[in-house]
């Protein structure tokens, strides 16, 4: 069964979900990349992939090393099947990695519940938030955490709510700097930002729309069990799954009001949401009923690419 499977984190998970997440990789890239194959093309896609792996990797370290789950590779399946049922997260290039520095954001944030190197985990999270917006305006919510986080672990140092702004202030700099080299007209790209649209016929396909429901569904009914659990757990480790409960409305909102929406937007939505479920599938006790969660997220995709 794939929930025993996965039920001990162990190296060979890793192995598994990299091919696993490399099949879906090359399948989803198949149906869009028309030019000859060439090194630079390679080179190219190669670098994203690390991309997607890394994310992996990032989403694993800090889950498990914050006790967000228990010492399974659930949160490797959900994530990579995820993935699988919305492979167009993976033919933007920007999403992808703007995604990568949120999660290397939020690695940083939820680590502020030891209490250590505080005004350094504080500037490495507004420096790779500020990056992630760069490459996709509407990161900049995930500021929010920032500030929330500071508030759940009282960190009440009012030296430490500037720290933030120096994080954002260097990555500033540095844009207008190159932007000024290059030329660059500021006009059009001011105009750009604060785009936002609630026009949904982007994701106005029967595939989209059916993996769309189903995570909604799935994430739905498992962050019930989550928020309702939240009082069950230790003090010390309430406000990182308080952390991971706002990370995920804001992927929701990022979702809702996203300018182009094509379905990339919803890979803000499964690092949260691939620890919401992992909690879940940790104390279902039906192991019938977890497998049927699994297969149907596994089945789904390979219907529809085999159609």
């Amino acid at each position: 069964m794939i929930t025993s499977f996965f039920k001990q984190a162990k190296p060979i998970h890793f192995v598994v979900m990299s091919t696993f997440l490399l099949m879906v990789f090359v399948a989803s890239k198949i149906y869009v990349i028309h030019e000859p194959l060439t090194v630079k093309l390679f080179g190219k896609q190669a670098f994203y992939f690390v991309i997607v792996l890394s994310s992996l990797f990032i989403l694993d370290f800090f889950a498990s090393r914050n006790s967000l789950t228990k010492k399974n590779s659930y949160k490797l399946l959900m994530f990579g099947l995820f993935m699988a049922m919305l492979p167009e997260t993976l033919l933007n290039s920007k999403t992808l990695m703007a995604n990568f520095f949120i999660l290397l954001a939020l690695r940083r944030i939820i680590s502020l519940r030891t209490q250590k190197d505080v005004k350094k985990k504080l500037f490495d999270a507004a420096f790779w938030i500020s990056i992630a917006t760069l490459l996709y305006f509407w990161a900049i919510l995930f500021f929010i955490l920032i500030f929330a986080a500071m508030i759940l672990y009282s960190i009440i140092n009012i030296k430490n709510w500037i720290v933030p702004l120096t994080g954002i202030l260097s990555v500033v700099i540095v844009w207008v700097s190159v932007m000024l080299i290059m030329d660059y007209d500021f006009t059009d790209y001011f105009n750009e930002l604060f785009v936002y649209s609630f026009d949904f016929t982007g994701l106005n396909s029967a595939r989209i729309i059916i993996a769309t429901t189903i995570l909604i569904s799935y994430g739905t009914w498992a962050s019930f069990y989550f928020i309702k659990h939240l009082k069950d757990k230790s003090k010390s480790l309430r406000p990182s799954f308080n952390i991971v409960v706002l990370s995920s409305i804001i992927s929701l909102l990022i979702i809702l009001i996203s300018p182009n929406k094509n379905g990339s937007e919803f890979i803000f939505l499964f690092a949260p949401l691939s620890i919401i479920m992992t909690n879940y599938l940790e104390v279902t006790k039906e192991v019938w009923f977890k497998e049927v969660l699994v297969w149907v997220l596994i089945l789904i995709p390979a219907v529809f690419l085999i159609l």
